[in-house]
């Protein structure tokens, strides 16, 4: 099982690796963030979106905070805007290194029931597995983005968690 020690950890994984990707993302036009690229969301905009989008979703589920208004199917153009979607993120990744930072062993205990539109079923998941999935998923579709933003010519950092820096800080 995980920790609360390992949440924080991916939470601050996290926002290193969208500064980065956001930070190689912004030397591209916008033209080119939004080219479709073949991934599953298509473009690195497109991508980005939805792994927000995907963030707030599960931290309605683990939170008190809202959903976002759109569906999965809608997650790639959740937010249009670039700038409001740098702005976006940078706000969800506090919330989220805040959530990490207050959980205890007893919230990865139990399990979470929720409405899944994606699957149209109600599902029950031990938390444990559901909250390895959330940053699962960010780490997953940040890959795409990251071979995306590449394969454009930009430069994203390394993306392994022994060279993140202040790495000692959070363990």
């Amino acid at each position: 099982m995980i920790s609360p020690a390992h949440a924080r950890l991916m939470a601050a994984y996290n926002e290193w690796q969208n500064e980065s990707l956001y930070g190689a993302a912004s030397g591209l036009t916008d033209v080119a963030r939004r080219e479709d690229r073949g991934a599953f969301f298509g473009s690195i905009h497109g991508t980005l979106s939805h792994v927000l989008w995907g963030d707030h979703m599960w931290l309605s589920r683990f939170t008190d905070s809202p959903p976002p208004p759109s569906s999965i199917k809608g997650s790639s153009s959740w937010i249009e805007g670039w700038e409001a979607l740098r702005a976006e993120r940078k706000k969800t990744d506090a919330q989220i290194i805040a959530w990490t930072d207050g959980l205890t062993e007893a919230d990865f205990e139990g399990d979470l029931t929720w409405f899944s539109a994606a699957m149209n079923m109600e599902i029950t998941m031990p938390r444990w597995i559901l909250i390895t999935h959330f940053f699962n998923h960010q780490t997953h579709h940040r890959g795409q983005a990251h071979a995306m933003l590449t394969a454009a010519g930009a430069k994203p950092a390394d993306t392994d968690i022994p060279f993140m820096p202040g790495l000692m800080n959070h363990l």
